[in-house]
């Protein structure tokens, strides 16, 4: 970890992501923060489940998972994200029974604008979805 002091440690990361009930409901949890990335992870939830006959995740969920990973990213790393502004996301294969992680790492710190890049794998460690977003501070 870097020895920026406006950059939040995990435990204070872990309490902002609580905050909002969605989080909560998905079970959402900070499970690392190395020197380039922030770690989350995702419990499976079978109400999360938009195929029944693949028991495939449902996009919209994995699109949040790559939002709120790129937001914590930048205010992880010394950052403001308040806002996203752009979102794009590539779906890789389904996302099937078990935890998720996502790897979010930011590509550009900025004042009015900061982008970050999030990849999402499956509890075997295969890409799922990945994506990037720019968030206003």
């Amino acid at each position: 970890m870097t020895d920026n002091p406006d950059r939040p440690e995990l435990a204070e990361l872990r309490k902002m992501l609580h905050i909002a009930p969605f989080h909560r409901w998905l079970g959402l949890d900070v499970v690392d923060l190395t020197e380039r990335e922030l770690i989350l992870e995702m419990p499976w939830r079978e109400e999360i489940i938009s195929n029944p006959m693949v028991q495939a995740v449902h996009g919209g969920i994995l699109s949040a998972l790559i939002d709120l990973t790129g937001l914590y990213a930048i205010n992880a790393f010394g950052g403001t994200a308040r806002a996203t502004s752009d979102l794009h996301v590539d779906f890789h294969r389904p996302a099937t029974p078990g935890s998720m992680r996502a790897i979010g790492r930011v590509v550009k710190l900025g004042k009015q604008l900061s982008v970050a890049e999030t990849r999402i794998e499956d509890s075997a460690q295969r890409l799922v979805a990945s994506g990037r977003a720019a968030y206003v501070g």
